[in-house]
């Protein structure tokens, strides 16, 4: 039997402050994740990897991430999301950290293995939260400021990884990565933890928290699952392979290749979160398709500013990083946008479920092979280059060519993400009517 009560939305204070701890903690997630990215050069060098074997660092991590992803977002709708959080937090540092005695490529594999099962309770559970802090109309805003942890988080671990790497070694860089845990942890587990619908207006309350066919019956969520597979197909590359793309095209050494990957990340996507969350609380007033519209048009204009801006080739730096700022920046718009949607068509009882399938359809059908499939094409074009020069030694210009004319997926992958998010546009009001009815 199901019955209905009436539930107060929290507070402002108590809804912000919650929100900017889990902001930190997702400052951190990214944090932690891109500083293999930062340090790609040298672990290529040390341990003479190709970028196919580099780009299954990524690949490995997210696909283990999307498994478990699933069981760890049923478990946040069911027990404490802050300890249930606080224990991956304790687990993804832990084994960032473990760099210190890496050995070999497969134990930097396990390693990030073992990243990706701790971080997979970070978006089920936050979002979740985040859902119950805020009513419909003014979800926008907190989760863009939540997924800035993407560019943030990104833009630290670039700003400072590099740097770290280039004068006391890529293993002294994963391990200052994983220090701000330690008092993360102790500040997650002091909040108070809304209940589960508290910023709904009437919310349903039943023994059985829901099924997760409910969540499959809704055509915009795979819409949704489908967009999320491109934008992180290409978000994923751009994290892995953009130092390596600077340090070969614009002959940067690790620390400046990191420096300005910080730049791209910090501008591009602290601006397209910030426009994406404003905007999107205002544009969904006067039209409940209004968010997926705006990221389809986003993602369409990303299309030739990445194509133009990845073309650019050694002496055009000062229009290349303009170029590739922007793109990521209307890139970046998909989270603070789409995210609110699923917020929008899922009932709160089955928000970290939802968000774990999203994750694992996303992860499984085209997030988790872009890093791979950058790699397999840049390995590709390198050695086209090198039969063209009549050699079959591929140099490191040929590799430099290679993985410039690998990330020209990107903008096509953008043009179809646009194309996906406007169909999902077209189905999103009638799925919102079938919940109020519901």
């Amino acid at each position: 039997m199901i019955v209905k009560e009436q539930v107060s939305t929290p507070g402002k204070t108590a809804a912000w402050w919650p929100l900017a701890v889990l902001v930190a903690v997702n400052v951190l997630n990214f944090y932690d994740r891109q500083v293999a990215g930062a340090v790609v050069e040298p672990v290529r060098k040390e341990f003479h990897l190709s970028d196919t074997q580099i780009g299954w660092l990524n690949t490995a991590f997210t696909i283990l991430y999307g498994v478990v992803g699933l069981p760890l977002g049923r478990l946040a709708d069911k027990v404490s999301r802050k300890k249930l959080l606080a224990f991956g937090i304790v687990v993804w540092a832990a084994l960032t950290a473990s760099a210190r005695w890496i050995n070999s490529y497969s134990f930097l594999v396990f390693t990030r293995l073992g990243v990706g099962i701790g971080e997979a309770t970070a978006a089920p559970t936050a979002t979740s939260w985040i859902g119950d802090l805020f009513p419909p109309e003014r979800r926008s805003k907190p989760l863009a400021l939540f997924m800035l942890g993407v560019p943030v988080g990104g833009a630290l671990s670039f700003f400072f990884s590099g740097p770290i790497a280039q004068r006391l070694g890529w293993r002294a860089a994963m391990v200052v990565a994983a220090a701000p845990a330690l008092f993360l942890v102790p500040l997650l587990l002091m909040l108070h933890e809304p209940a589960r619908g508290a910023s709904e207006a009437h919310v349903p309350v039943a023994k059985d928290p829901g099924s997760i066919w409910q969540v499959l019956r809704v055509p915009t969520f795979w819409w949704i699952a489908i967009s999320g597979a491109l934008v992180n197909f290409n978000l994923y590359a751009i994290g892995t392979f953009f130092p390596a793309f600077f340090g070969r095209i614009h002959h940067m050494n690790v620390a400046r290749a990191g420096v300005t990957t910080g730049i791209v990340y910090a501008v591009g996507g602290v601006l397209g979160g910030f426009v994406a969350g404003v905007w999107g609380d205002r544009v969904v007033r006067r039209d409940r398709s209004g968010r997926m519209k705006t990221a389809s048009i986003a993602a369409l204009l990303a299309v030739p500013l990445s194509y133009y801006g990845i073309h650019q080739g050694y002496g055009a730096l000062a229009v290349a990083v303009p170029l590739l700022t922007a793109a990521y920046g209307l890139l970046n718009m998909y989270y603070g946008l789409v995210y609110a949607s699923i917020q929008d068509i899922v009932a709160p009882a089955l928000r970290g479920t939802s968000m774990a399938i999203y994750f694992l359809v996303m992860y499984l059908v085209g997030a988790s092979w872009g890093t791979v499939i950058i790699g397999k094409l840049s390995d590709y074009f390198a050695l086209r280059a090198a039969h063209l020069a009549g050699s079959e030694i591929i140099t490191e210009v040929c590799k430099a060519t290679g993985l410039q004319q690998a990330l020209l997926a990107v903008p096509v992958l953008s043009l179809f993400l646009a194309a996906v998010l406007w169909a999902g546009s077209r189905t999103i009001e009638r799925d919102l009517r079938r919940r109020a009815e519901a």
